[in-house]
């Protein structure tokens, strides 16, 4: 058996309420498809939230058409470890792997080919059990207080026990932040995340004082970059400090656990290039005692389903910090993914057990933007 045809398009998602990393042009997404010489199909999807990476829809269509959907014509689709290696021989690392997003569309797309030829939910390929439901946190990103209490409040009614937070680089905003929403549920699971917005300096204050008003755990302080200063936040053993941003390879993370630097992982397929790597990432992080957390970028459909896949079938602890139920308004899904409150509920179909409308996936496709001029690519034999 082998691979095709690739395709890729971009899409805009629109969504609902306030979310910093949301852009008024609606979610930003490239759904791709990968097809076997059988006609059986894979769909993926890559993710660009605003002002998040480096990467963008555009990049990513270039980097399918021309360099990644090339190099994987002709291959087996169920030698996923050697289809990765291509890719990396493909476009060499820098620092570390690049164009994660990217990769992601096309790994999500490549598992669920794998599990529709061989009749298989994903999960069942990596040898785990039928998925738990996966207990989502409700995201909280505001800029007053007033706003905070209402954010909370509606999360309450839909369900929601937990909240993710949005901070930095304010701290004093963010330490009343944290107070009123540990008032208003002081049971949850309270996780802020930074997205690498504090200086050292200011970190090290909000390490000891997010730890006298409540804070579970606090997500990336300070730029990955930042290493001794991970180092010096870690021993002061306040808060548990976790990273999201700069993991990308299984490497990456086990060179970050050897300097000591984290007390955890934010675990997120789409930032590490797909479940391939995600799911080596969260075995390394279960077999060294450290915390595994389920994270996401405002995932939509597809993406949403293969962090299900994910989060299900390793059975994390703590709820996961997947939005994309929070925030978008549409699908391009024949049937959506079940939500129960705060419950998340895994396909079980084959691959990752959802059918993509195209009907509905051609009404969220962005028209042709110069210089482009395109918004769909494809690569065949």
């Amino acid at each position: 058996m082998k691979i095709v045809r690739v395709e890729a398009s971009h899409q805009a998602y629109p969504f609902q309420g306030y979310f910093k990393f949301l852009g008024p042009e609606g979610h930003q997404v490239v759904t791709v498809s990968v097809t076997a010489d059988d006609g059986t199909v894979g769909w993926g999807q890559s993710v660009f939230p605003l002002r998040w990476s480096y990467e963008t829809p555009e990049t990513a269509l270039v980097l399918i058409a021309r360099y990644y959907g090339p190099a994987i014509l002709g291959h087996d689709p169920l030698e996923l470890g050697a289809i990765h290696e291509i890719l990396d021989r493909t476009l060499p690392p820098g620092f570390t792997q690049g164009f994660p997003l990217t990769r992601a569309g096309l790994d999500i797309a490549l598992h669920d080919l794998a599990g529709r030829i061989l009749r298989q939910p994903v999960w069942r390929l990596w040898g785990r059990g039928t998925p738990s439901p996966v207990q989502l946190s409700w995201t909280v990103n505001v800029t007053s207080l007033a706003d905070a209490e209402k954010v909370v409040e509606d999360g309450r009614k839909k369900g929601y026990r937990n909240f993710n937070l949005k901070v930095a680089p304010d701290l004093r905003f963010d330490l009343e932040l944290v107070r009123v929403v540990r008032q208003m549920a002081p049971e949850c699971f309270l996780w802020a995340d930074a997205n690498g917005g504090y200086d050292l300096e200011t970190a090290k204050q909000a390490v000891k004082k997010f730890a006298d008003v409540g804070l579970n755990v606090l997500e990336a302080p300070l730029r990955p970059n930042q290493i001794a200063g991970y180092r010096q936040l870690r021993r002061l053993r306040a808060v548990p400090i976790i990273m999201d941003e700069g993991v990308i390879t299984a490497h990456d993370l086990l060179e970050f656990i050897r300097l000591e630097m984290i007390d955890g992982l934010a675990v997120k397929l789409s930032r590490c290039g797909g479940l391939f790597t995600a799911r080596r990432q969260m075995e390394i992080v279960l077999d060294a005692g450290l915390l595994a957390l389920g994270s996401g970028l405002t995932d939509p459909d597809v993406s949403l389903a293969a962090s299900l896949a994910l989060f299900g079938a390793y059975g994390l602890p703590f709820p996961a910090a997947l939005n994309g139920p929070q925030f978008l308004a549409e699908t391009v899904l024949s049937q959506p993914i079940r939500i129960e409150g705060d419950q998340a509920i895994c396909p079980e179909g084959p691959g990752l057990g959802v059918e993509v409308d195209c009907t509905q996936l051609e009404k969220l496709t962005v028209p042709p933007r110069d210089p482009l001029k395109t918004s769909k690519i494809w690569v065949g034999l």
